[in-house]
């Protein structure tokens, strides 16, 4: 058995938190903090051929930096850096030979991106995820959290090999690897797991094992712990489900990547009688960004001195020719901004897709908005994933209805006489809801719709532009098999809430309705 190191943690805990308030005290101690961090990376790259492409030899400032190096996505880093030489990426973006590579696919597009990972990024990773304890330890002074098991509810930990000394695979595989012996030994589950390909068939493996295990943190994004926590509840259906029964040690339920709200009542009532809280953290593929350091719902704090490098661009500027790139030495509160990372595994001012607001800037605290395609515009609405997540649940709640998973996306018209028209496939908690209340809810969402955005209200005025939405209910474990049925299934996958591809949503449509004929 491990030996109990939280208080060592604690000690650990009680240094970092002065470094922090000092780091976060002023908007200028946030500026040095950054800028010393960017010129470490464009110093240690700067015989890279990307770094001699752009001039790092002469960079002495964020401005210096700004002018040299432009905005990229992963499209255009692939083509004029990555692609010919992949998979021996070897002094490309960052020097030496990049010895893993984490697949990511966007939600709603499905191509496969190989993002390069080292082992530089994995510190950064490793140092993120001690700042999650120090902030739990610091909010619950009398933790024990390192006294038992860390519970990663990870996806696929299967690796190929490219190249010699070259792997990739799903990020929680590459981070599994490389992760610290003292870390390792305080994980779950067990490491002979790492080779099962089905996710099913790897949560059938260890869940009952888990139930005789000291868990003190349970980690996965929410929809697939809730499928896990199904499992677990068959297994012991005396618990009812309830994870004091399940994990009586359980200190936190650390979810991130997607939004939690629509989850949050489903999960308040699962710990009931636990004394574990709720922790969001913002992991990317490209970098882990943020954590949650204060209570439910007030924000991530960003983690501004492990090796990233942040620029934010403003949401509506996004697509134009010379949009404003700024940073934390000059963001601001209440704008949405797509993030652009700097990383110490050869990204440069790269845009990851992610949209954050800032609630806080000294020090700086953000909640993730969506994503950057998860816009719902196909006549100028303009809906954001944000607006559409904060009207359904609250036109779920006043038709006391419960959601435990949505999509939505257009349906456009098969005649020029036809308007366009958003379709919502929505799973329900409810065993059966009438006609009627499927109808109130769907007023009652198209109405705080038109409340909260200005253009879509204009495109709903006497149905100038868009119909009514429309719904589809799904049955219970629709979107669950959707997934599996394309290959999506567990661990790191998401259920994208807003779908722009015609043909991914088409599929999703024809699913569900035969899966309801069922």
């Amino acid at each position: 058995m491990a030996l109990n190191v939280t208080p060592f943690l604690k000690l650990y805990a009680n240094y970092r938190s002065l470094l922090l308030k000092k780091q976060g005290s002023t908007r200028a101690t946030l500026k040095t903090t950054q800028e010393n961090e960017l010129l470490k990376l464009v110093s240690t790259a700067s015989n890279t051929r990307f770094g001699k492409d752009h001039n790092f030899s002469k960079i002495k400032s964020v401005l210096d930096y700004q002018k040299n190096v432009p905005l990229r996505r992963y499209e255009e880093m692939w083509e004029e850096y990555w692609k010919n030489d992949f998979p021996n990426l070897d002094n490309c973006s960052w020097p030496g030979k990049i010895p893993f590579f984490t697949l990511s696919s966007g939600t709603t597009s499905g191509a496969t991106k190989y993002i390069p990972y080292t082992k530089e990024i994995m510190n950064s990773t490793t140092k993120a995820g001690v700042d999650l304890l120090v902030h739990h330890v610091l909010n619950r002074p009398k933790s024990q959290i390192l006294g038992g098991k860390s519970f990663i509810l990870t996806g696929s930990t299967e690796l190929n090999e490219y190249a010699p000394n070259v792997i990739g695979g799903d990020m929680s595989g590459i981070c599994m690897k490389m992760m610290p012996k003292w870390a390792r030994s305080r994980s779950y589950p067990p490491t002979e797991v790492s080779g099962i390909k089905s996710w099913e068939q790897m949560i059938d493996s260890f869940a009952e094992r888990s139930l005789s295990a000291d868990i003190r943190s349970l980690n996965g994004a929410p929809s697939w712990m809730l499928l896990f926590l199904d499992k677990l509840q068959k297994l012991r259906p005396e618990s009812d489900g309830k994870l004091a029964a399940l994990y009586p040690n359980l200190e936190m339920l650390v979810h991130g990547g997607m939004s939690f709200a629509p989850y949050k009542k489903i999960y308040d009532q699962l710990l009931e009688g636990s004394n574990a809280e709720t922790r969001e953290v913002y992991p990317a593929s490209e970098g882990f960004i943020a954590v949650q350091d204060q209570g439910y719902n007030e924000g991530m704090r960003l983690i501004i001195d492990h090796g990233i490098f942040y620029e934010f661009i403003p949401f509506e500027e996004l697509g134009s020719s010379n949009p404003t790139r700024h940073w934390i030495g000059n963001v601001e509160k209440d704008i949405d901004y797509a993030v652009v990372l700097t990383t110490r595994a050869g990204l440069w001012s790269y845009i990851i897709g992610d949209l954050v607001r800032f609630i806080e800037i000294t020090p700086p605290r953000l909640f993730m908005t969506g994503r950057t395609s998860y816009m719902l515009s196909a006549v100028g609405e303009h809906l954001i994933g944000e607006e559409i997540d904060k009207c359904i649940l609250s036109a779920a709640e006043e038709t006391k209805l419960q959601i435990s998973e949505y999509s939505v996306g257009a349906v456009f018209p098969k005649s020029n006489a036809e308007l366009v028209g958003h379709k919502y496939v929505i799973e329900f908690t409810n065993d059966s809801i009438s006609e009627e209340k499927q109808q109130l809810f769907m007023k009652s969402l198209d109405k705080k719709l038109q409340d909260i955005n200005e253009d879509y209200a204009a495109h709903r005025k006497n149905e100038y532009g868009l119909y009514p939405p429309a719904l589809l209910v799904a049955r219970k474990n629709a979107f669950n098999e959707w997934m599996r049925s394309r290959g999506k299934h567990g661990g790191q996958n998401k259920v994208p809430r807003v779908i722009t591809k015609d043909e991914i949503f088409k599929d999703l449509l024809d699913f569900v309705s035969k899966y309801n004929q069922n």
